[in-house]
Parts: C-alpha cells; sequence; structure tokens
C-alpha cells in the first residue's frame, strides 16, 4: 500500500488507497487534509468556495465505524453510501452546523440539471479514517447518484428515532469514477480558484460533459470468505448477534422466522416468502420466489432458505451445506443465514462446485441491521420482542402482506 509522508502532502498526487499521513502531536493539528487539499481539519464535509455562491471543492470524510450511520463503499460496483450530518434529533434536515446537508441538497440537484448543472457540481474527494492516528485514505473522486438507481433513490430523507425523538437525515448515493490518479496540478489549479478542466482525469470530464458514470469497479479476487471476514469486526457488532443468538437460545425453530426477515432486508425483491413447519419443512427451513424484472415481464424465480442460530466456535459444516444443495429443486437457488459462520472447506465447496447460494454469516447480518436503523442493541431487542416474541411462531402482518404479492 502506498503511504504519503507529511512533508510530502503539500506536493502529493491522489492515489486510490493511498494512506496520507497526518502528524503525531495528538491534537487536531495532525490531520493530513489541511495540507494535502487546503481544507477545514474539523467535519466530515470539509470544502474549499462558498455554501450560498460557488463550491470549488468538496472533501467528504468517514470514519467507516458508525453503527447508526453506516457509510460504505461496495468496491465491485464503485458505488459509495453517504450519510449527512443531522445524526441527532433537534434540528430541522438541513439545519446543520456545517450545512453538509444543504450542499448536498444542492450537488444533487444540479447534477440532474444537465451539463449546464453538472459544470456546477464540484469535484468530490472521498476519505477514511486509516485506523493509525489521524491518517486518511483516499476513496477517489465521485459524483452523485449511480447509474443503475432511479432518481428519487440516490438522495433519499430517512427518518430515525433517538431519545424518544424522531429526526430527518440524508442517506447519499455516489458514484467513484475510474480515476485511479489526481494530479497535484489540477488541484492546485482547485486551489487557486481557477479550475483548469483539462487538467482533471477523463471519467469527470467525460460526467460533466454528457452525464455518463464509468465507475471504478474491483472485481474479487477471493471467491470465499475466512472465518474472520465473516463474523463480528468489532464489540458493538458482537454484541447485536448475541442479542440475537439469546432471544432465540431456547426456540431455535422460532429463528427461521427471523432469518426470513433478514433475508427481506438483503433482497427486497422477495415475492413470497413461507416458513415451513419443523416437522414438514422437507430439508428446508423456508421457501420462496423473487421477482427479477418488473411489471408483466417479471419472472419468479424459486429459492429454499436454510437457518442456522450457531455460537462460534460452532460453524456451518459440510454436511449442513450438502444437507441445503440436496434439497434445492431444477433452477431453484439457496440463501444461507447464520449468526456465525460457514466453516471454510464447506464455503469452497460452494464456490468451486458453483452451488448457487447466497450465504448471509453474522457480520453481513451486522450491516443489514444498521443498514435499516437498528445498530444499536437496545433497537435490536425491541425489533426481536415486537416481531418475534414467545409464542409469535409466524410471519409478521407486514411479511404476510408481502408475501401475497404475486407477478401478473
Amino acid at each position: 500500500m502506498r503511504i504519503v509522508p507529511l512533508d510530502q502532502l503539500k506536493t502529493a498526487d491522489l492515489h486510490v488507497d493511498a494512506i496520507y499521513q497526518g502528524g503525531r502531536f495528538g491534537n487536531a493539528a495532525d490531520d493530513p487534509l489541511p495540507r494535502l487539499l487546503r481544507v477545514d481539519s474539523q467535519g466530515g464535509f470539509r470544502y474549499r468556495g462558498k455554501v450560498a455562491g460557488r463550491l470549488d471543492m468538496l472533501v467528504l470524510t468517514s470514519s467507516m465505524s458508525d453503527p447508526d450511520w453506516p457509510d460504505h463503499l461496495d468496491r465491485e460496483t464503485g458505488v459509495f453510501t453517504y450519510y449527512g450530518d443531522n445524526k441527532k434529533p433537534g434540528r430541522e434536515l438541513h439545519d446543520t452546523g456545517r450545512d453538509g446537508n444543504l450542499i448536498l441538497q444542492r450537488i444533487f440537484t444540479a447534477s440532474r440539471q444537465g451539463a449546464e448543472g453538472r459544470a456546477g457540481v464540484p469535484p468530490i474527494f472521498l476519505f477514511a479514517r486509516a485506523g493509525t492516528n489521524r491518517d486518511q485514505i483516499f476513496l477517489g473522486l465521485a459524483v452523485p447518484g449511480a447509474s443503475d438507481l432511479d432518481a428519487s433513490e440516490e438522495l433519499v430523507a430517512i427518518w430515525r428515532t433517538a431519545d424518544g425523538s424522531r429526526f430527518q437525515n440524508y442517506r447519499a448515493r455516489f458514484t467513484v469514477l475510474d480515476a485511479a490518479v489526481i494530479s497535484r496540478a489540477w488541484i492546485d489549479t482547485i486551489v487557486s480558484g481557477k479550475p483548469d478542466e483539462s487538467l482533471a482525469p477523463k471519467a469527470w470530464r467525460n460526467w460533466i460533459r454528457t452525464g455518463r458514470r464509468l465507475p471504478l469497479v474491483a472485481s474479487r479476487s477471493l471467491e470465499y470468505r475466512t472465518r474472520a471476514e465473516q463474523l463480528p469486526k468489532d464489540r458493538e457488532g458482537e454484541a447485536l448477534i448475541a442479542v440475537i443468538r439469546e432471544h432465540f437460545v431456547d426456540r431455535p425453530h422460532s429463528f427461521e422466522y427471523c432469518a426470513a426477515a433478514i433475508t427481506r432486508l438483503m433482497m427486497p425483491d422477495i415475492a413470497t416468502l413461507d416458513v415451513t413447519r419443523p416437522s414438514r419443512d422437507g430439508g428446508r427451513d423456508a421457501v420462496g420466489q423473487m421477482r427479477v424484472g418488473s411489471g408483466p415481464s417479471a419472472i419468479l424465480v424459486d429459492f429454499a432458505l436454510e437457518a442456522k442460530c450457531y455460537t462460534p466456535p460452532n460453524a456451518v459444516n459440510v454436511r449442513d451445506v450438502s444437507r441445503l444443495i440436496s434439497r434445492l429443486r431444477h433452477r431453484q437457488f439457496g440463501i444461507l443465514v447464520t449468526t456465525s459462520c460457514v466453516d471454510l472447506q464447506a464455503y469452497k465447496e460452494i464456490k468451486e462446485d458453483g452451488h448457487p447460494i447466497v450465504i448471509i454469516a453474522a457480520t453481513d447480518i451486522i450491516e443489514l441491521l444498521r443498514r435499516n436503523g437498528r445498530g444499536a442493541v437496545d433497537a435490536v431487542r425491541v425489533w426481536l420482542a415486537e416481531e418475534f416474541s414467545h409464542g409469535r411462531d409466524r410471519l409478521t402482518d407486514h411479511q404476510e402482506a408481502a408475501s401475497s404479492v404475486t407477478v401478473d
């Protein structure tokens, strides 16, 4: 990994996934971004220019570790999900200290107003905490929106509840452009207030001119995940999974309903999903259909679900996986949900033999809960109590209504 030391920041290019080192004095002056890009040293939103006038540059920073507001970069698609700065109740959506949400509203609106509007969108540089002192990793040059999203999904005001109060914040989706290096020459012209677009990356110039987003995508080279990659990566995540295991410790069959709900969070296009009776499951904990396409042209694809409420070091093994595989009918796919992980041998066999099985392991469950506003232990407890209480071994009203949806 490329590491740029503190004394080279003022003249350095921006390289995707490079680490830019800050100071080592233990205070805010350690932040490398003021030296690197001539922006402030505080906040997730940093910029050059005026919010009410012209913005010359926007820098978005993230710790990537806030469980309630899980910023996320999907490196396989190049889509970056970023949450605004109204993260606590008490203020209106756009009434934030650094005007972050107002900036989001402005740039997303401008991005939909043709070439003239896009020309008013500042270059957006994405950074994440590197984990050491105040060092930062450069994630890439971004533009508002994503080619596979409807305009209504690019910038969404979502409701959250905290301390008994409801409030709104933005969830924004950006595309990281295929620009591996951002030249210092272009950055210097931006800082001077006279940006020279001829020095900008080709992907940026193409977006300004045509609106076409060319994402920086990176396909996975490792087809299977290790145990460590499937299990919680922090104490907060471990606590979330522990609450789920504890809730179903004496009712393993009831976890199947929870697994079905978790699957719906990952796959919102599921049309039907029915948990089978324990004595008549035919080796499948649930069966369902996923809608592919929309309207009269849509089709339904059958799938079978297997749920395993395991506690590490227990893991889904070859026998468990073989059981699911043997129950899959022609043109079906499988879904395996576990509060633990799939052991390496079983995972390898799934991938190497090309079995169509989606694995939802502990770390995936944590991410899905956080994305849907349940990143705190108390929120998960409430959800479990309301939806999967003792003696309630059936689908929720919402799930029952969804399961009755059919495709014309």
